[in-house]
Parts: C-alpha cells; structure tokens; sequence
C-alpha cells in the first residue's frame, strides 16, 4: 500500500547530526487529533522530540552530580541542575539549563523511602501513585480526597486535584486483534527474538498464550505482577515476530527501531486491542502507581487515553519503543491517565533483545 508521508530536513546541532525525520501523515493526523495542535505543529514537534531525545544522555553527563533529571517542553530539552556552574556545559550540548534546589539522586531516594513504606503495607489504599515531578523539582503524591498521609515524608507536595483511583486494563475474553491468556484479553507490546513483551497482569496462571484467532501462540515463560508489571511470552505454533505496532487502519503500522527513553514532555502515542491508536505526552518517569491488587514501581505516566483489553499494548515515540501499558482510570470518550511499564527494563530483566527494523 503507498504511503501519504511528510518530511522534515535534517538539522546539525553542535556536533550531532539529526536525521532527516519522516512520519506518515496518519501518524501527524492522530497526533494532531489527541494533543489538540496542528499538523505543521505536530510535524515540529517530532523534529524537536527528535532533537531532545538524541542529546539527553550528554546534557545529564554535562549536569554530572547536579542532575535533577530533564524533560521536554518549549520546543527543547530542559535539564535540572543544583549547581550554576554546571549550565554551562549543559547549555553546550543544546539542552537548556534550569536552576533546582535538590538533585535527581535527592529525590528518588525520598521516592524509594515511600516505596519502601508501600512495601511494609504503611501506605493507605487511599493513595493512587507517587512519583518524582522533575519539572516542579519534587516528590507529588497523588491522593484521593480524605486519605491519610500521616505516614508520608513532610518535604513531599500532596496532590488531590483530578486524581482518580487507577486499575488494570485488562479484559474478560471478547472479539478483536488481541493475545488471550485464560479469561482474559490482553494486547501485544513488542516483538523481541523469540516472542514478545507484554503486562505481567495479564498472566492469570494460565500460562498458555492464544493469538486472535485462537490458535495456540506460546506461552509466558516469565511475568511480574505487582512490584512490577511486565512478562514475556515465547512464541510458538507457526507464528513468527516482526518489529511492527500496528496502526489498526487508523495510522500507518509503525516500524520500531531502538528505544531510547523519551523524557516528561515528550509525545507518545498507544497502540491496542481495544481503543487501537491513542497519543499524548509524557508526564512523569519514576512514578508508583497503587493499584488494589498492590504498588507497582518506576512507572511512567502518561495522558493517554485506554481501556479493557488495552494493557500490554505498545506505548512508542516515532520509531523508539517506550513500554507495555500497564492500567490508569478513564476511557477515551472522556479522556484519563495512562501508565506504562518501560521496556527497557523488562529487557533488561529477562535478558531479551528488542526485534528492530
């Protein structure tokens, strides 16, 4: 099938060489449907994530010990630093410096303190997540209304603005392009030599995997859920893994080249079994979400939209893998908040190699 696609030059910056950034136009429609901005806009955006993405690893090695973590907003890379004289070097990788009181270290470890109370069963129900904000310099805690953080660290900010309690997005056994395991419907995240990554949720005890015409697929050899929320599947019976997202007719299918790890700010968009293709942004890494069945950690947030059926699917920014949707609240006819498992660390984790194009 021809492809509709739009281009943007390559630009230099410093000593990095950008490429050239091609998306399909499907792609700049869906993100210029869910984040509200045009298509020229959307088309700017990808060059600049482009841009953000390839310098953040220098700009947080130029911050040194001063790192308070980075993000993407205003069209570039913003970067956290405790110490003015770190700016400098900052500023010389193309990344923009902003002065923070506590470093990236400081804070996660008050992060880890909670995680630990979690852990210990001292933290209420009643609390939906915590995370490191590294734009605001903070630990948030999200908290329904009433909730007791008496248990809490004092420094933190506790938030009860809009915040919901989270759940899995798994599904009961219905119709579509999914992977059922048991009674439930779950969605493919990506493909690895030898299978796929997908939620850890998904794994009911069944441990036998049916693809979407329920023919046998493989089966978890390993999965994590809570504390984690990842697991992979070997793949057998015929079926084979190629280094695509689907688009489901709403976007062109997405060729995945690598996965480097997009900063909060920064577009991303879903693709699953149920609500197919979705875009947002990057709120926050690092964040817990307290799910009834338990906390899961080092999440990231997200304002994409899912639903039932949805988790495991793929989070992706252009062509970088990002991670397997794990649960959030709401639906995409009224919006919501999305989290995800990053892949990285479910590679990590099991030993895998991500299947690239």
């Amino acid at each position: 099938m021809l492809l509709r696609m739009v281009s943007v030059s390559a630009i230099v910056l410093s000593t990095i060489t950008i490429p050239a950034v091609t998306a399909s136009a499907d792609v700049v429609d869906a993100m210029s449907r869910d984040l509200g901005i045009t298509q020229a806009q959307a088309l700017t955006r990808i060059r600049q994530e482009k841009v953000a993405l390839k310098i953040a690893p220098a700009a947080e090695q130029a911050a040194a010990e001063a790192y308070g973590g980075s993000w993407y907003a205003d069209g570039e890379l913003q970067v956290a630093v405790t110490d003015p004289a770190r700016a400098d070097a900052v500023r010389a990788t193309g990344a923009k410096p902003v002065l923070r009181t506590k470093s990236l270290a400081s804070l996660n470890a008050v992060k880890t303190g909670i995680d630990g109370l979690s852990k210990a069963g001292a933290v209420s129900k009643d609390i939906a997540g915590w995370r490191v904000d590294v734009q605001r310099g903070a630990v948030v805690v999200d908290a329904l209304p009433g909730a007791d953080v008496s248990a809490l660290p004092e420094d933190v900010v506790v938030n009860t603005t809009g915040v919901q309690r989270p759940q899995t997005f798994a599904a009961g056994t219905v119709g579509g392009d999914p992977f059922y395991t048991g009674n439930v419907r779950c969605s493919i995240g990506f493909s690895v030599h030898g299978g796929y990554v997908t939620a850890g949720h998904c794994n009911v005890g069944a441990w036998n995997v049916y693809g979407w015409d329920r023919s046998w697929q493989g089966e978890f050899v390993g999965s994590s859920f809570p504390a984690n929320d990842y697991g992979w599947v070997r793949t057998g019976g015929g079926w084979w893994n190629v280094p695509v997202v689907l688009g489901w007719g709403q976007t062109s299918d997405a060729l995945v080249r690598g996965s480097w790890e997009a900063p909060p700010g920064t577009s991303v968009c879903r693709s699953g079994s149920t609500t197919h293709w979705h875009c947002g942004v990057i709120q926050g890494r690092n964040e817990t979400v307290n799910y009834q069945q338990g906390a899961v950690y080092e999440m990231v947030g997200t304002s994409v939209c899912a639903e039932g059926g949805d988790s495991g699917g793929s989070f992706i920014t252009g062509d970088q893998a990002q991670g397997v949707t794990s649960g959030g609240y709401g639906n995409c006819g009224s919006g919501g908040r999305t989290w995800f498992q990053p892949v990285n660390e479910i590679l990590r984790t099991y030993g895998l190699t991500l299947l690239t194009a």
